[in-house]
């Protein structure tokens, strides 16, 4: 589950394409298949979203949520691919980007009536 916050003003045009690159970005360095997006955008009023002042209008917040189970490195991997790709195809500078990963044990998780240490993934969660 990937959630997105930022200024509607400048989230509300992006967020189709911002969604493409975060996705692409998870497949390509997690083995994510491509039927398993999961995006929520938090479109904010400049009354509600507080920013570092060092920061333009353009930041951007993305949490991901994800099973425990991948390496330092792959999620090293993820955070860079996705500095790299969004100023790339959006040209948001890395600077205006904060990343963070929550990751929880398997059997926090619960979908499709069970929970995520139950299930039998077409992915895998151990990379």
């Amino acid at each position: 589950m990937v959630k997105v916050y930022g200024l509607k003003e400048k989230l509300n045009p992006i967020k189709s394409k911002l969604s493409d690159v975060i996705h692409s970005c998870m497949q390509s360095t997690l083995d994510l298949p491509a039927d398993k997006r999961a995006h929520r955008f938090i479109p904010m009023d400049k009354s509600d979203y507080y920013y570092p002042s060092d920061r333009s209008e353009a930041y951007t917040v993305i949490e991901i949520n994800m099973m425990q189970g991948r390496s330092k490195e792959t999620l090293k991997l993820l955070i860079k691919s996705l500095f790299k790709e969004i100023e790339n195809k959006l040209a948001i500078a890395p600077i205006d980007i904060e990343i963070t990963i929550m990751e929880q044990a398997t059997h926090c998780w619960g979908f499709r009536g069970i929970t995520g240490d139950e299930a039998k993934l077409s992915y895998k969660i151990d990379i």
